[in-house]
């Protein structure tokens, strides 16, 4: 079964906090050798933009293949 997570822009920014930087690292190799997904949208994608470089950087290093694209609808606005 493939698993599919959205995850708040926070989260790519955990990865370098240390409070959290574990649980993220850990979140982030389980999502890349584990067929799990990331879903965003252009919320997360705008929201991103306005991100620290390194966090732009390790989203940028992360596999295309990793993250599925979702639309927003008029439903969810």
């Amino acid at each position: 079964m493939i698993t599919k997570f959205y995850v708040d822009t926070s989260v790519f920014g955990g990865y370098f906090d240390p409070e959290f930087e574990e649980a993220t690292g850990n979140f982030f190799e389980e999502l890349r050798y584990k067929r799990k997904y990331i879903l965003y949208s252009e919320l997360t994608r705008n929201e991103l933009a306005n991100a620290p470089e390194r966090v732009k950087e390790f989203v940028n290093s992360l596999p295309e293949e990793m993250f599925v694209y979702i639309e927003i609808t008029d439903e969810a606005l």
